[in-house]
């Protein structure tokens, strides 16, 4: 972006306010909104995220900015009464990122900026205490050598231990001054060594070079990842944050904890969040040392206590929503580090959010809100079976639900790898850190030793829905051994273990799985009660049943039989939006597709077809009873026909060989060459859909008779069949006609021979591109429309989405080109525009067109709020999606009706 001369980059904390996230990022907005509310909140400013975007696009910070941060820095000055690196009493300051979207532990932040070889001993002095001053140098050296000067941090961690080692201690607080003094000694020739240039001295020098690290950092590979994961927009940059240091390392009457105003796993009140007595705040997320519970504090400081729950009750009450927020206690003065709207587990979102609306805090088309389609579907995932026999292994803290198996691994690059061969794995780390997000991604679970419910594995495990257990002492990780120890028995790399990450325990080998309450629910075996389960079911459906009261879209189910029909209409189906006739057309009916195909004359393609009449009629009979009352839209057969033969190869091989002991079936002899003649170089833009209906006389006519011959027979019943029928593939209007004529004819033929009056929809599916930019023309045919999202999107792209996904689309998504598969969720810019364009030109032509969508876009939560943005009457998923897709629906009308009122 260029630069504005007249252009703001820099706010004090007392400026800014929590609606300017787009600017000072998450963190910055928060400060300054707890800075207006009379938090005690350290004094400091905020670098902007438009200076970020200067610098990365440009490769140097806006030249405004210097002299903007020289003259908020005198302010600071002033206001603390010291200078920052001076001598004798130096002002320190902390560097620390802040995105518009938390991204924990993505990005950049350095302590204690401006301690030097001079000012080290200034701040001994004026705090009493040796120690506490060379414990920050010692800290600042290590974060700006590895943050800032790219040193391998695996470096100090094993300079740390052998300090200790050589002091025959197991913590860094064991460690005295003169211990200290020698390790800022051994940490300083690292950063010579690796760096090749010294630890700067200079404050400032310090300062800058940390505020260009800090946006360097927006584009490390972890932060990258992470956004590809979270969806979270890559240009928005972020913005850095310099704050007054306030510390907590200063002695048993100082410490630093994290603390959310209700459980972030389970939505429940109380006190929640972690303590660690003298220690700095990346301690405690870092998970290196274990932290005693929040409620501890209240033993080992009344005062501040006391003052923290008044203070978590002021900022939950104002943000009307969960807080997690970041505290530092300095000799007794309790210090706000940070708020935020915590990220919680599915179940946390659906509890809190009703809570909430109880509490009169929030209404119920805002708690629709704080709730999505993506937890929910978390929600219907199984849990373990608590009737099975299980060898437990040990157990810590539940820091993410939901149950996991897999193979223990030790590290991130060996869980990609196996993960990409297709095993299921578990992550083991001592704790983990901000490089192990590709591990944490690929497996099943992560499991740390180490760390709480606020360190980095908790809080981005629940962030991306992963089961997590943390802080589980008793397990023995050697990381460098590839191993787990827990007493006498060694789970060695490879071996199976199992996660709960609702409960905390640890499995030895595999644990069976059972439904999810919520799935039992949804399909009708489960009601609310008293228990946990029970809430959370309550929870879940009170906001589904708001959704549904609110939804303009209606939901129905990708079904081919009535057994997965009855199935999707407990799950809310509201139709049938798309039964694949194809299905019905393999298993023991194969042999008769095959005498159709083989067919030489006109009298044995007829008689291949009335063998197959009554057995499709029957199926359309079970799929309307069960779906009585209700659409069901039939597409006609699709698929080329080479797909009901057997394979060429295999066949070609059975062939050659009995014509070697010269016995050769004369079937299989035909059978190839109907397989040869029909083999196309891609079949996908071959002979299907409506071309097989023009080509091979009498085929559509036959499963048209059967689709009317039933609905008749149900009607007949006192039954109240809603039948559409759908022509796929179609590119003209041309075909939609001819084969409209001929399925006229039929029904008409099925209404005179049964006296009953059919009232049939025929109408084509819209997965051609051509079908879309001619839709004004095809609705002249057609009385409803309803999009293949999967086929529209490899005809935009032109891509064979078998072939594509295995070969490159990961390289793609990688490199940023993709943010998520197109087949994944919908391509607005692309397939999206011509969606929209086929909506515009259709209801153009016929006013009442009924239009719907029966891809699996249509169960997908950002896609589904795209069809309710289009105008689309309908979605159409797989019947376990349809819960989604009914509270997605919901959310976009709340959505929409927010926006219009606004």
């Amino acid at each position: 972006m260029s630069e504005n001369k007249d252009q703001k980059f820099v706010y004090d904390f007392t400026e800014g306010n929590r609606d300017l996230k787009d600017l000072l990022g998450g963190k910055g907005a928060n400060l300054a909104e707890m800075t207006n509310l009379g938090l005690p909140v350290p004094p400091g400013f905020t670098i902007t995220t438009e200076a970020c975007k200067v610098y990365l696009e440009s490769g140097s910070a806006p030249a405004a900015l210097r002299d903007e941060v020289s003259a908020h820095l005198a302010a600071l000055e002033s206001k603390m009464g010291k200078k920052l690196g001076q001598s004798d009493d130096p002002l320190l300051v902390s560097v620390r990122s802040g995105a518009k979207f938390s991204m924990p532990g993505m990005m950049d932040t350095v302590l204690n900026i401006g301690l030097s070889d001079e000012s080290v001993t200034g701040l001994a002095s004026q705090a009493g205490d040796e120690r506490f001053a060379w414990d920050s140098y010692r800290r600042l050296i290590q974060m700006f050598g590895k943050t800032v000067l790219g040193v391998e941090g695996e470096l100090f961690e094993d300079a740390l231990d052998e300090a200790k080692a050589a002091k025959k201690v197991t913590v860094d607080t064991d460690l005295d001054a003169a211990d200290l003094k020698k390790l800022v000694k051994v940490f300083k020739k690292i950063v010579s060594k690796e760096a090749g240039r010294e630890f700067p001295q200079d404050a400032r020098e310090q300062m800058d070079l940390a505020v260009e690290a800090v946006f360097n950092s927006w584009n490390t590979d972890r932060a990258k990842l992470y956004r590809r994961q979270e969806r979270i927009p890559s240009d928005l940059g972020t913005a850095v944050n310099i704050c007054s240091m306030v510390f907590g390392n200063l002695g048993p009457d100082s410490g630093t904890g994290v603390a959310f105003t209700r459980d972030p796993a389970s939505g429940h009140a109380g006190v929640y969040g972690d303590y660690l007595q003298n220690a700095q705040g990346e301690d405690v997320v870092a998970g290196i040392r274990n932290t005693v519970p929040l409620a501890d504090l209240e033993a080992i400081d009344k005062a501040s206590y006391d003052q923290l729950m008044t203070i978590m009750t002021t900022l939950e009450t104002h943000y009307k929503d969960l807080c997690d927020i970041e505290f530092t206690i300095e000799r007794g003065q309790l210090w706000m580090l940070q708020t935020r709207v915590g990220k919680r587990t599915a179940g946390a979102a659906f509890r809190i959010a009703t809570q909430l609306v109880d509490q009169g805090l929030i209404d119920e088309a805002e708690a629709l809100q704080r709730v999505s389609g993506h937890q929910l579907a978390q929600l219907m995932f199984p849990r373990f079976d608590e009737g099975a026999k299980t060898t437990l292994l040990g157990r810590g803290i539940a820091a993410s639900p939901g149950a996991a198996v897999g193979k223990a691994v030790f590290d991130s690059y060996t869980a990609v790898k196996w993960s990409r061969s297709g095993e299921k794995v578990i992550l083991i780390r001592r704790e983990t850190n901000p490089d192990d997000l590709d591990g944490m991604i690929a497996s099943e679970g992560i499991l740390t030793s180490r760390g709480g419910k606020t360190s980095h594995a908790a809080v981005v495990a629940r962030g991306m829905g992963k089961t997590c257990v943390c802080g589980a002492e008793e397990l023995d990780v050697d990381t460098k051994r590839r191993r787990m120890t827990v007493g006498d028995t060694v789970i060695e790399e490879g071996d199976v273990v199992s996660i709960d990450g609702s409960t905390g325990k640890v499995y030895l080998g595999e644990v069976p799985v059972v439904p999810s309450p919520v799935v039992e629910y949804f399909e009708g075996r489960m009601h609310a009660g008293a228990d946990d389960a029970d809430e959370l079911v309550a929870a879940v459906h009170r906001i589904m049943a708001y959704a549904d009261r609110v939804r303009r879209l209606r939901v129905r189910a990708n079904a081919d039989n009535a057994e997965d029909a009855l199935r999707a209409r407990r799950f809310g189906a509201q139709g049938i939006g798309l039964c694949r006739t194809e299905h019905m057309f393999l298993g023991e009916r194969r042999e008769m597709v095959e005498r159709l195909i083989l067919a030489d004359t006109d009298g044995e393609r007829d008689e291949a077809l009335r063998a197959l009449l009554p057995l499709q009629k029957k199926d359309f009979t079970e799929l309307f009873e069960a779906m009585d009352g209700l659409p069901v839209t039939v597409r006609l057969l699709d698929p080329p026909l080479h797909e009901f033969l057997p394979d060429i190869t295999e066949l070609s091989v059975r062939v050659a060989l009995a014509e070697s002991r010269k016995d050769a079936n004369e079937n299989d002899l035909r059978l190839l060459q109907a397989v040869h003649k029909l083999h196309e170089q891609n079949p996908m833009l071959g002979l299907r859909g409506v071309r097989l209906g023009l080509v091979i006389p009498g085929l559509f006519a036959m499963q048209v008779r059967a689709i009317a011959e039933a609905a008749a027979e149900r009607k007949n019943a006192k039954g109240d069949p809603r039948v559409e029928i759908m022509i796929p593939l179609v590119g003209t209007v041309q075909e939609l006609e001819i084969v409209r004529e001929e399925a006229d004819t039929v029904i008409a033929e099925v209404e005179a021979t049964t006296g009953t009056t059919l009232k049939l929809s025929i109408g084509t599916m819209i997965e051609l591109p051509r079908a879309a930019l001619t839709a004004a023309q095809i609705a002249e045919a057609a009385q409803f429309f309803s999009f293949g999202t999967n086929d529209l999107t490899q005809t935009v792209w032109g891509f064979s989405r078998d072939d594509v996904e295995a070969s490159f689309f990961t390289a793609y998504l990688e490199k940023g080109i993709f943010g998520v598969s197109p087949f994944e969720t919908i391509d607005k810019d692309g397939v999206g525009s011509l969606v929209r364009y086929a909506v515009e030109q259709g209801r153009a032509t016929r006013p009442d067109l009924k239009l719907g969508v029966c891809g699996e876009h249509g169960g997908d939560p950002e896609s589904v709020h795209f069809f309710h943005e289009v105008g689309l009457d309908y979605v159409s998923c797989s019947p376990f999606r349809i819960p989604v897709a009914r509270l997605e629906a919901g959310r976009a009308a709340a959505e929409a009706k927010g926006s219009d009122s606004r």
